[in-house]
């Protein structure tokens, strides 16, 4: 089954990917380097994962997500989908990321 996946770096960057096999992925990410992005802020953390019906709707929900502001990040990884649409709003104002 394929994933769109959030890893929360320890600078406190997050990466955002998908995959079809998130175990393996996140594995890849830990010991092979994975993406330079997270290869260099290692260590990580899982802290978000959707779980799509293809790999084309993981990596679009991927590239929707990381165009996102980094609260409307936390607040899908806080549960607080509620929050999402006003967050999108200031999207484009300044000091709101």
């Amino acid at each position: 089954m394929p994933f769109m996946y959030i890893l929360r770096c320890a600078d406190g960057s997050f990466y955002t990917g998908s995959t079809w096999n998130l175990e393996q992925r996140l594995w890849r990410h830990e010991h092979e380097g994975g993406a330079r992005f997270v290869a260099k802020r290692r260590p990580f953390e899982l802290v978000y994962v959707e779980e799509t019906d293809s790999i084309e709707e993981a990596f679009l929900r991927e590239k929707q997500i990381q165009g996102w502001s980094r609260r409307k990040k936390l607040a899908l990884i806080d549960g607080q989908h509620d929050q999402l649409p006003t967050l999108a709003k200031f999207r484009s104002a300044p000091g709101h990321d």
